[in-house]
């Protein structure tokens, strides 16, 4: 009997094959829990090459036997329409994995607008906050229930360049415990996993950037970033995914409210 048999497990961003969504949605799937993946339509460049998002959730969904559904995060009626097919085709949402985030605002701090931050704001904290309000209600009635959160080390300390991202992250960390204080008591946890550099597409977007940025080659950039890792590397969507499925299941019963590393060993902020 595996842990997680018979839950229902949404998790958002998850479409990227080299993403920590589709790690955590294949590792929640091999403990059983019928799993939903979720991302925007529209392309995305994967290796240099254009591929769609739907098609890449399609396929993820097939290989784990799960539901795809196509979701953005900022739109409240996308939002509501996810839980509403979610509820119909397998039940009420067990467990809400909010995973999808956007390097929005990611540049020099005076360089940033405000419509960046807005951006980041919509994708980094607010979805998260409607998808709980989303969920919530249902898990009250179960007396049961995991919300959890994916930030980042720029949810703990920060590093020049990520503005926006860091802000939100950070915010992210406490919309996760007051979620953890308000709702403990009808049986609902609440936590933050907080990746350090993993090896995605989105991080090794961000490596190229700053390379490009600061003139350096992309190993030498690397060499840069892993610097202050203990483990000298970054780790995998799998790592991370380790972590997720350690909170969603009953060896996590009891933890609440916190901010877990999985940093390979990175001390500043944190």
């Amino acid at each position: 009997m595996t842990s997680l048999a018979g839950q229902v497990a949404l998790i958002t961003g998850a479409s990227a094959p080299r993403g920590i969504g589709r790690a955590i949605a294949m590792r929640l799937a091999q403990e059983g829990a019928r799993v939903v993946v979720t991302d925007t339509k529209g392309p995305v460049e994967i290796e240099g090459q254009i591929q769609e998002r739907g098609d890449l959730l399609d396929q993820l969904a097939r290989q784990i036997d799960g539901l795809a559904v196509t979701l953005d995060v900022t739109k409240p009626d996308q939002i509501a329409s996810c839980i509403e097919t979610v509820r119909q085709r397998l039940g009420p949402v067990d467990i809400l994995v909010n995973n999808a985030g956007s390097l929005a605002g990611s540049d020099n701090f005076l360089s940033t607008t405000p419509a960046q931050w807005q951006a980041s704001f919509a994708v980094n904290l607010l979805g998260p906050m409607q998808l709980a309000q989303a969920v919530i209600p249902a898990m009250q009635a179960k007396g049961a229930g995991r919300i959890i959160n994916i930030g980042s080390t720029g949810s703990l300390g920060a590093e020049p360049g990520f503005g926006a991202y860091t802000a939100m992250k950070h915010g992210l960390v406490g919309l996760s415990k007051t979620l953890a204080a308000e709702f403990g008591p009808d049986g609902i946890l609440c936590n933050t996993v907080c990746p350090g550099y993993i090896a995605t597409d989105m991080h090794m977007a961000a490596n190229a950037r700053l390379a490009q940025e600061q003139g350096v080659s992309l190993d030498e950039m690397k060499r840069r970033r892993y610097a202050d890792v203990a483990l000298r590397d970054a780790g995998t969507p799998e790592d991370v995914a380790e972590a997720v499925a350690y909170l969603a299941g009953p060896a996590g019963r009891y933890v609440t409210g916190i901010n877990l590393p999985v940093t390979g060993g990175v001390p500043y902020g944190i």
